[in-house]
């Protein structure tokens, strides 16, 4: 399976590519689609739509995971947030691709294992766990990142990743044996 995770922002919005399954996966790519504070809001959305659409089209995820809105203590910063969500949105359905959400503490709690974790912490095990040498810059990229990995492993628990191989092979053998075990 082919996740693109996306961290929205205002002026940068984080994008990682990762595929597998929840037990073994890989670093595809990953980036940012940046804007300019100076420029007109609307101009920033353009800018950040043109950057997902082309991670779309370049990567073809088979699903896209966004990070769920936040409440935040600016109720302005919340809603510009909103409204990046509601273009990437829009992109990935445009796109014909699967959309997952997921709230940030659960994100950091399936990747580093403490859902207040800080953002220093989610990059190193995002290193960790793609066997990567360096930390992925920007946090925005490694936020990316982490949403990819959370999905792998929520899909999986429910049972809407691909089985691997040897699981398929098992539940076949399984399903052909008409015994049951039974305790004593």
């Amino acid at each position: 399976m082919r996740v693109l995770g996306i961290d929205p922002g205002s002026e940068t919005t984080g994008w990682g590519v990762v595929e597998g399954d929840a037990r073994r996966y890989e670093l595809v790519a990953f980036g940012v689609a940046r804007a300019s504070a100076r420029e007109r809001f609307a101009a920033r959305l353009l800018k950040i739509s043109a950057g997902v659409e082309e991670a779309l089209a370049r990567y073809r995820p088979d699903v896209c995971a966004v990070e769920e809105a936040f409440f935040a203590v600016n109720v302005k910063t919340a809603l510009k947030l909103g409204q990046v969500r509601g273009v990437v949105l829009l992109a990935a359905e445009r796109a014909g691709v699967e959309i997952a959400e997921y709230a940030p503490r659960l994100v950091k709690q399936t990747v580093v294992g403490y859902g207040a974790a800080e953002k220093h912490q989610v990059q190193e095990m995002v290193r960790v766990l793609l066997k990567l040498k360096q930390t992925p810059q920007p946090h925005d990229a490694a936020d990316a990142l982490a949403l990819a990995i959370c999905h792998l492993h929520h899909a999986a628990l429910a049972g809407r990743a691909p089985l691997a191989p040897a699981r398929r092979k098992l539940d076949a053998l399984l399903a052909a044996s008409p015994r049951r075990r039974t305790a004593r």
